[in-house]
């Protein structure tokens, strides 16, 4: 193998079997793949998760070869393998002197700065190449707004449009709506039927028993015989065409719906896609997803109504990619905001499920189960507790970091730090996502089947989360005083007595003293 001039680094959330390497055979090519424990022990994730990328690497390494392109795979119990991206890699150069190393852009911080880091310090030039996964750049919103702080989804969300010509009218969006929210918020009649998802059903015996050998430090359930997520690009696309044909008809309408294993079968999946693990590994290109959905409601606009497609599309090419630009713009400072200050731990149960509240345990179980919650149950639920909580916005990043199998730093961060826990001040939400059980009441089947009354604020079996809602809002009310989209709520914790908000307080002040018996 001393022929080798060139090793070429395919990360395992870089599954893209379109790319541009793998158009040519260079037999004096190596591509080199690694299983890492620093890859699974940057935080304890949910089992399913780490066996999913290894399944999938492996099967993506295999494709290759077989295509006729020289990989070095290295499993996680390789005798040979440090655990460390980089020793790996400066190893391997070891054996080839005159390789020189091309590296797809990577997608998490911590493993660019470690490359780029690691490269300087050895003196190692890295010849960068795009993962030609994502619409837009890293840099993007500095390019397209380059006066602007504050950037908004719906601004970005329509550049996108335009520019790739995605459901356009000439300059015009497609039906005379850029979107179709308010069509997408209803929640699912106890009548519906809600089909069974598509799930294939991989053996993954051998890595379960590897990474459990291992002492890997996971949690989480898994079925190793019977593992239900895609590990192969035709698995994937299996999914995407079960999605269009019997899913995407009702998923505008419901896609912030929320309900319960007592009242649906399938309640964990809904009319959701379940293609953010193939997405973000990149066995699937977004543009591939978009145009799939798109050909088939052209086909089938009689019976898929207008709000059932955009919602879905503006999820991967308005919200993926601003996701990813925020990310890249505002690292690594981001990773440290904590613009509330808030400091409690996380409760115990957000690692078993095991609460009282009905649909903090639904949400949570169902996680541990299938590595999956759709995104009203991580932003309504679990998010929305622990920011009334209070919890540390390191505790809540680790947990959903670890927890969901479409979970990278790229897109978890911002999401989570972000948008659910509002300590980046604003810079992704103009307002907290925060709600009462009222909320969820309205969205959800969970509180007819709960020990908590959602109609009660104080006193026994009053749910949490009205309490700790109002607690929020007076703790943080200098911080949010000048914020008008809070205004209203404001106002109506304003126009309670001084016994109504002494009230509210001491419950609040009860269930957090006692988060773990809640």
């Amino acid at each position: 193998m001393n022929d080798i001039r060139e090793v070429r680094l395919v990360l395992g959330d870089q599954l893209n079997a379109k790319h541009t390497w793998w158009r040519t055979q260079h037999d004096n090519v190596l591509y080199v793949m690694m299983e890492m424990r620093q890859e699974t022990d940057y935080v304890k994730h949910h089992i399913q998760k780490i066996v999913a990328f290894f399944a999938a690497m492996r099967n993506f390494a295999s494709a290759i070869e077989q295509a006729g392109h020289r990989v070095h795979y290295m499993k996680l119990d390789d005798a040979n393998n440090t655990q460390s991206l980089t020793q790996n890699l400066a190893a391997i150069l070891a054996q080839h002197p005159k390789a020189s190393l091309s590296c797809m852009l990577p997608d998490e911080y911590r493993v660019d700065h470690q490359l780029r880091s690691w490269a300087g310090k050895e003196d190692i030039h890295i010849d960068w190449v795009d993962s030609e996964h994502f619409l837009t750049q890293r840099t993007v919103l500095a390019e397209w707004f380059p006066d602007r702080d504050n950037f908004l989804m719906e601004s970005f969300y329509r550049r996108v449009r335009k520019q790739f010509d995605i459901m356009m009218d000439g300059d015009k969006p497609e039906g005379g709506q850029w979107n179709y929210d308010h069509d997408n918020r209803n929640k699912l009649p106890k009548s519906s039927s809600v089909i069974a998802p598509s799930c294939p059903a991989n053996d993954v015996t051998d890595i379960h028993q590897m990474v459990t050998q291992q002492d890997i430090n996971y949690f989480g359930e898994i079925d190793p015989q019977h593992f239900i997520w895609p590990t192969t690009r035709k698995q994937a696309r299996d999914i995407l065409s079960f999605f269009c044909q019997h899913q995407l008809a009702h998923f505008g309408t419901y896609q912030d719906a929320i309900t319960d294993t007592e009242v649906h079968d399938h309640a964990w999946s809904l009319y959701h896609s379940r293609l953010s693990f193939a997405m973000n590994s990149k066995m699937l290109h977004p543009m591939e997803v978009v145009n799939a959905v798109l050909a088939h409601w052209r086909e089938n606009e009689d019976t898929i109504s207008i709000n059932q497609v955009e919602g879905f599309i503006r999820q991967i090419i308005g919200w993926r990619e601003f996701i990813r630009a925020i990310y890249w713009h505002h690292m690594p400072e981001y990773k440290n905001l904590n613009a509330l200050e808030h400091q409690r731990d996380l409760p115990k149960f957000f690692w078993d499920g095991e609460t009282h509240m009905r649909c903090l345990s639904q949400a949570i179980k169902q996680s541990l189960k299938y590595a999956y919650a759709h995104h009203i149950q991580r932003l309504m639920l679990t998010g929305n507790f622990a920011l009334l909580a209070g919890c540390d916005p390191d505790q809540v990043d680790e947990w959903y970091l670890g927890i969901y199998i479409d979970a990278l730093e790229w897109v978890e961060l911002p999401n989570t730090r972000g948008m659910s826990q509002y300590a980046d001040n604003g810079v992704l939400a103009t307002k907290p996502y925060i709600s009462s059980a009222n909320y969820i009441k309205k969205m959800s089947h969970h509180c007819s089947q709960c020990r908590y009354n959602p109609d009660k604020k104080t006193g026994e079996g009053s749910c949490p989360f009205n309490s700790l809602y109002w607690q929020f809002l007076a703790r943080h009310e200098s911080h949010f005083s000048n914020n008008q989209r809070m205004a209203m709520m404001y106002s109506v914790w304003n126009k309670k007595t001084q016994e109504e908000q002494k009230a509210l307080a001491k419950q609040a002040e009860y269930y957090l003293n006692n988060m773990d018996d809640l």
